[in-house]
């Protein structure tokens, strides 16, 4: 009985030091959060998987830093929330630095891309032509937790326009548009290139650029000063090796 209770406990060591060692080389993975209907910066491929630029270009830094990551598809308005419950690491978003709100809960990279909103109709629209063209009878859509939805709404305040629309997805937003539901989107510029690239004739740009210039940085934990590091230190290596303008090539 205690050759077998001494055979017990050996094996029962063993497994504790399996699981020890598992967990361990979990550490070294990092969870990615992301939107992924947001390209060229975050979409789904065909194969189904989470890609992009953002994607790219943090699989190139974690590569250089010698971490590992993987990547999950969040609504965008629970992207900090995520990060504030442990529940991620990284925000890799396409997500606006400059933001003062934002900067009270995350800590950004070194911004790794500017961009600013632009007004968005569909491809046959011949009555506006800038925001100076919006009636207060009209309906203009933004995506939920963007600076695109901060103006939308802004509009509607002001008395600007009827309704400020604000959708889950841009995908859900050029739909409206095509559909006539909406008659104008607030969206970042890269992004309506990007779709109307692989999709003309729906939408198009019009008038001038919206607002102040925005920055993409990536977010990680407030404080995770070491975590941020590897980050600015990786994304530094890569712009100076050319990576990046490679990425910026292949994305854009």
């Amino acid at each position: 009985m205690k050759k077998t209770l001494m055979k017990f406990a050996a094996l029962a060591s063993v497994l504790v030091m399996m699981l020890a060692l598992t967990s361990c080389g979990s550490d070294d993975t990092l969870l990615v959060v992301t939107e992924a209907t947001f390209p060229p910066f975050d979409t789904i491929d065909d194969d189904g998987n989470i890609a992009g630029f953002d994607m790219d270009l943090m699989n190139a830094i974690a590569e250089d830093q010698g971490f590992k990551v993987e990547y999950k598809d969040i609504g965008f308005d629970s992207l900090i929330p995520a990060l504030e419950a442990d529940e991620a690491d990284i925000i890799a978003a396409g997500m606006n630095s400059l933001d003062p709100e934002r900067q009270a809960k995350v800590d950004f990279s070194t911004p790794y891309f500017d961009s600013q909103l632009v007004l968005v109709v569909a491809d046959s629209n011949t009555t506006i032509n800038s925001v100076a063209d919006l009636k207060p009878d009209m309906k203009v859509a933004g995506q939920i937790g963007t600076t695109g939805a901060d103006e939308a709404n802004a509009l509607e305040k002001d008395g600007k326009i009827a309704k400020a629309v604000i959708l889950d997805k841009v995908s859900d937003a050029m739909l409206q548009l095509q559909n006539g539901d909406i008659d104008a989107i607030i969206l970042d510029k890269p992004v309506t290139e990007s779709y109307i690239a692989k999709q003309p004739g729906i939408a198009k740009i019009v008038g001038s650029p919206i607002g102040e210039l925005e920055s993409y940085a990536f977010a990680v934990q407030k404080g995770n000063e070491e975590l941020l590091e590897k980050i600015n230190t990786g994304l530094k290596n890569m712009i100076e090796n050319g990576t990046y303008d490679e990425l910026v090539a292949k994305w854009f």
